[in-house]
């Protein structure tokens, strides 16, 4: 089908909730992707950070394949084997002790909320039940979710909010420290601020807030949706600031583009739950833990990949930072851990992100004026290279 009509067709039958670009992606091999109409991109998105792996990488691919021809689904009534796996894993691998698995970031900080309130009920008292977020924080899209996200723009005609919120800035503690109140129960941030515009805490932050935590009895609970798996140059982010939280929430990168979210718990916090506390029909099955532990797999594989994007990133900055010394009028900042990073611009960047789409580079715009570049753990310099290429051509054409 031509791409004029797939267009039509999408406006005419999908719900308009994406500003989307007028093109449809077909395949993708590692940093590449193909449109129907054969023209090939360099894809510095890498699906919002989900693809770390690159696209279709072989392995995942293989456990997919061999486990949709076994078993693709099964009621979480039962106990499924590569849940367990996946389990054992994280377990292995950080803070936690048990493990809830969902479908997406939204639903695992959905369930991390959940539980934050019933611990702190069972163990606190009954009227413990605020949350604090921060501004400019992103945590989903559900109710409870957006209502904890810190920006009015996703808030916006979905009143009443959920009560219970309450938001100070990022990498202030004194202001966190005059939020705390008798009905507060947990504190819940992003290690780095990924939507809010790639935000990074001073090294010292993290442990100010455990501190505070652990002398008010409060939860601390860590949002990795988008830092989680490899992304910042280590398993999970917390590991760069020396705390580790009582909650931490997973998706994006875990199963290398299938919908899988998780929550993990010490077994202090984790035993609030108990049958009918929560649950999720889709939640870990087969099809989708297959997929996620060929993933943790791979990235474990004598931590090539950590070290990798420890080198990548640093290379990425560089670069960055050498077009800001090309064009200082243009770009105010570079700033980042590992391969999430962010360039902050003086401009809208929506129309340096559609000059670059057009030369075949995929980057995303947030917040307005930052672009952000989230690429697969597997990227290498030389696709760094053409990256910067085409970008400093486009600023060179706009500035």
């Amino acid at each position: 089908m031509e791409i004029k009509k797939l267009l039509e067709e999408s406006g005419h039958y999908i719900m308009n909730t994406y500003s989307r670009a007028p093109i449809v992606l077909r395949k993708g091999r590692g940093m590449k992707v193909w449109g129907t109409d054969g023209k090939e991109y360099l894809d510095f998105v890498g699906g919002v950070a989900v693809n770390i792996l690159g696209h279709c990488h072989p392995k995942v691919v293989v456990a997919i394949q061999k486990q949709a021809q076994r078993l693709i689904h099964v009621s979480n009534l039962y106990h499924i084997e590569q849940q367990i796996k996946l389990a054992k894993l994280l377990v292995e691998h950080s803070f936690a002790d048990k493990v809830f698995f969902c479908n997406s970031g939204a639903e695992a900080n959905e369930a991390a909320i959940k539980l934050a309130r019933k611990y702190a009920k069972e163990h606190a008292g009954k009227d413990k039940f605020e949350i604090i977020t921060a501004l400019n924080s992103f945590h989903g899209r559900t109710l409870a979710t957006v209502t904890a996200t810190g920006q009015e723009k996703f808030q916006k005609g979905f009143e009443p909010l959920m009560p219970g919120f309450r938001y100070a800035p990022f990498n202030d503690i004194s202001s966190l420290k005059s939020l705390i109140t008798e009905n507060t129960c947990a504190v819940m941030l992003e290690p780095i601020q990924g939507e809010g515009g790639v935000k990074i805490p001073a090294l010292d932050y993290f442990k100010k807030v455990r501190e505070l935590c652990d002398k008010h009895n409060l939860l601390l609970i860590l949002d990795e949706v988008q830092t989680g798996m490899g992304r910042t140059g280590k398993f999970f982010a917390y590991e760069h600031f020396g705390v580790a939280p009582d909650i931490m929430t997973l998706a994006k990168g875990l199963g290398s583009g299938v919908p899988i979210g998780a929550m993990l718990a010490s077994d202090k916090v984790a035993s609030a739950f108990i049958p009918g506390s929560h649950a999720s029909t889709f939640g870990g099955n087969p099809l989708v833990c297959a997929a996620a532990i060929a993933t943790i797999e791979t990235l474990l594989e004598d931590g090539f990949l950590f070290d990798q994007c420890k080198r990548m990133g640093e290379y990425l900055r560089k670069e960055l930072k050498g077009l800001q010394k090309e064009f200082p009028s243009v770009i105010i900042d570079v700033r980042g851990m590992g391969l999430l990073v962010g360039m902050e611009i003086t401009r809208d960047c929506a129309t340096i992100v559609k000059a670059c789409m057009e030369k075949g580079l995929l980057l995303n715009c947030i917040a307005g004026n930052v672009l952000r570049f989230t690429p697969a753990l597997i990227v290498q310099e030389k696709d760094i290279d053409h990256m910067i290429d085409i970008l400093g051509n486009v600023l060179g054409s706009l500035s």
